[in-house]
């Protein structure tokens, strides 16, 4: 799956899909082939972190 380069798309896109279809970072990234290092660094790079509990950016 190609990602957005715009990180406000990257975050809305990647939290819609952990919401409505994945348990986890890691089963998103699994699914999709895309790396979790990737997605990570340029959500961190844009203020977001991943908090595991809730399963989202933020």
């Amino acid at each position: 799956m190609e990602l957005p380069n715009d990180p406000m798309m990257l975050f809305s896109v990647i939290n819609m899909k952990l919401r409505d279809c994945y348990p986890s970072l890691d089963a998103l990234c699994d699914d999709l082939g895309v790396s979790r290092q990737d997605i990570e660094s340029r959500l961190q790079a844009a203020g977001f972190e991943y908090n595991p509990e809730q399963n989202k950016f933020w």
